[in-house]
């Protein structure tokens, strides 16, 4: 089955809208909030001014019946009603058909995971300090060969990444080959490595201080094998060094052997 383009991913976004209120199509609207981000419009404002900008027909062309796009406070209630879980899904499951096609036709068995990074941020704008507003914070699973998430959770302020971590986990969609799950010292924990695991998938953490049992067994581990590698038993049996003339063994004669010798000597 051929992959999707974005506007027809964007048309599986189920619209909540009562019928009298969609005055724009969602589809279209999403589409226009998708392209304003990658053209670096980061409010609704300058999102707004883009088809002025660029002429009506840009409308048209993301789906708009006509030349026209809404403005600030049309984007502002649409977004309020937007179903954010499916859109998010809707763009994952998107990003994950273009993960697809980065195999080779002739694929290795089984073939190579796709690396992923696990990484939280705070969204832009969410935190208002005089309101005592701490922010949105996000956790999301990020593909730097498509440079896509294709996941993303919300992190209550009551909880760790690390906890996120495995509910976005089961979010992430299955792949032939799996994925290579990367990420900071937060997320080494014996939970998040058992679920990777479990998927089938293979996991790369940072090891600091929040493990010092884990970070000694590593250090040995490398040591050994560095030694290992260099490691002759000829040359260790060649280069031993000899025992200081003080400690090296010297021969002794019995007592009945000097006796003997005394006894011969008396006789001649």
């Amino acid at each position: 089955m051929p992959a999707l383009s974005l506007l027809e991913a964007l048309q599986r976004v189920p619209d909540h809208r009562s019928r009298r209120g969609r005055s724009y199509p969602l589809p279209a609207v999403l589409a226009l909030l998708v392209l304003g981000f990658l053209l670096g419009r980061r409010s609704l404002t300058a999102i707004a001014r883009l088809v002025p900008d660029h002429g009506g027909d840009l409308a048209l062309l993301l789906g708009f019946p006509r030349c026209q796009a809404p403005c600030v406070s049309a984007l502002s209630r649409i977004l309020q009603r937007l179903d954010v879980q499916s859109f998010e899904r809707v763009l994952g499951d998107w990003i994950h058909q273009a993960t697809l096609g980065l195999t080779p036709q002739q694929p290795p068995d089984p073939p190579p995971p796709l690396p992923v990074h696990l990484d939280g941020k705070t969204l832009r704008g969410s935190r208002i300090p005089d309101a005592d507003l701490p922010g949105v914070h996000l956790l999301a699973a990020f593909a730097p060969s498509v440079q896509g998430v294709l996941a993303q959770v919300r992190v209550d302020s009551k909880t760790n990444e690390h906890k996120a971590a495995l509910e976005l986990l089961g979010l992430l969609p299955r792949r032939p080959g799996g994925h290579l799950i990367s990420g900071d010292a937060i997320f080494c924990q014996k939970e998040v490595c058992a679920a990777v695991a479990e998927r089938g998938d293979h996991y790369l953490f940072v090891v600091k201080d929040n493990q010092p049992g884990l970070a000694v067994d590593i250090d040995a581990g490398l040591a050994f094998a560095a030694a290992a590698r260099t490691f002759s038993p000829k040359a260790a049996l060649t280069s031993r060094p000899l025992p200081p003339p003080s400690v090296r063994a010297r021969p002794r004669r019995t007592a009945a052997a000097s006796s003997a010798a005394r006894w011969r000597a008396h006789q001649s």
